[in-house]
């Protein structure tokens, strides 16, 4: 038999490369001769480079730059088994892990280790750019990515606007003499999975200020500093799109790329699966196996799982998804391709112990699950 596993990772527990390779364990515990091909998803935030890169042969690359708060840290971006692709995620370098709890201030963090990032890339000769942009600890608008290559953001005195969010309600104007030539070059594809524009009661600052640290006054201060920065970026660069979808992620980064590159904005899952070309890769499998940390009604739209199972249907391929727990109105995902699902707890346990046992829960759930499979293929239907 011809497994395909295509989990996304177990947030809190396991990424999905781990949960790929504890499923992969117990298939061949139960089908020792099977064929298992990993293909570990996401959806642009933590894991995505891991998974794009381990997915496809593809390397990993340490480089130092600035963190959201201006200080160096040791971030990373990967490049894909074909050589020609980079692939980036800005929470590496910008996220919101980096900044302990007592120090989240929305108002000056920076993306500029982010386009730091992107320059690394572009200085090896890449000039096709997957970007993922979740779990960000900033609300700068992408100004920090912008200056790392080359932008200037400067005030009525001709001076460069320090790092964060709440310097931009004093820009003056923008200055793009010196912007990175190869920007112009790059094909950029924006993992993006929020359709929140740039500003107002949906944008960065309301929506995801409070998360970063954010008070209610702060709120306020950085929605106006971003719709300020935003009349000024459309007169420079040309382009309206503050209210385009996507334009508020990662505290406005959307808007920056838009703003400053020829960035697309896509769904994190669709990137994800093209770059790995999974559509080819589970039309020669018998079965389909995903999986993610809990399976509800969030997960029809457009979430991993369901991603997948779309893809393997028009292969004709069954889908049975893992999860670590089946919330409210998980059964709706059977109208979205999945044909199965199965939770991996087999027993009264606290959160807790779940996260600690998860490799051991999913790889037994899988054992289960090809231990009903081996008893499928011995039941005559003529009985």
């Amino acid at each position: 038999m011809i497994f395909v596993v295509a989990p996304d990772s177990f947030k809190g527990s396991l990424s999905a490369v781990a949960v790929a390779n504890a499923m992969e364990q117990g298939i061949l515990s139960i089908f020792p001769e099977a064929q298992v091909r990993k293909v570990p998803i996401a959806d642009g935030g933590e894991g995505t480079v891991e998974a794009l890169v381990t997915a496809t042969g593809g390397q990993m690359i340490s480089e130092r730059v600035l963190g959201p708060l201006g200080t160096p840290v040791q971030a990373f971006w990967g490049i894909l088994g074909d050589g020609e692709t980079a692939v980036i995620e800005m929470a590496a370098a910008s996220g919101l892990t980096l900044v302990p709890p007592d120090q989240r201030n929305p108002r000056h963090t920076t993306t500029y280790g982010t386009g730091q990032l992107m320059k690394a890339a572009l200085n090896q000769g890449i000039r096709k750019l997957v970007i993922g942009i979740g779990g960000s600890a900033t609300n700068d608008g992408g100004v920090g990515m912008a200056q790392a290559l080359g932008i200037k953001f400067l005030d009525a005195a001709g001076k460069e606007l320090p790092f964060g969010g709440s310097a931009l309600s004093n820009l003056s104007t923008i200055d793009m003499t010196d912007a990175d030539p190869r920007l112009a070059e790059a094909t950029i594809l924006v993992a993006c999975d929020v359709d929140n524009p740039l500003c107002g009661e949906k944008g960065a600052s309301a929506v995801y200020g409070p998360q970063k640290g954010a008070t209610r006054e702060m709120i306020t201060e950085l929605d106006a500093a971003l719709n300020h920065y935003a009349r000024i970026a459309c007169e420079i660069t040309g382009k309206d799109i503050a209210n385009h979808p996507g334009a508020g992620a990662a505290g406005g980064l959307g808007a920056g790329l838009l703003f400053f590159t020829n960035a697309q904005l896509k769904p994190g899952v669709e990137i994800v699966l093209n770059a790995t070309n999974f559509a080819d890769i589970v039309k020669q499998a018998d079965l389909l196996i995903t999986g993610e940390g809990c399976t509800d009604f969030q997960t029809a739209f457009g979430k991993a799982p369901v991603g997948v199972a779309k893809i393997a249907k028009q292969a004709n391929v069954p889908t049975v998804c893992l999860s670590g727990g089946l919330g409210n109105g998980y059964q709706s995902v059977t109208q979205h391709g999945i044909d199965a699902l199965m939770s991996i707890v087999p027993r009264p346990m606290t959160l807790n112990e779940c996260i600690e046992s998860a490799a051991d829960l999913i790889r037994e759930a899988t054992s289960r699950l090809c231990r009903l499979i081996a008893v499928g293929r011995s039941l005559s239907p003529n009985k």
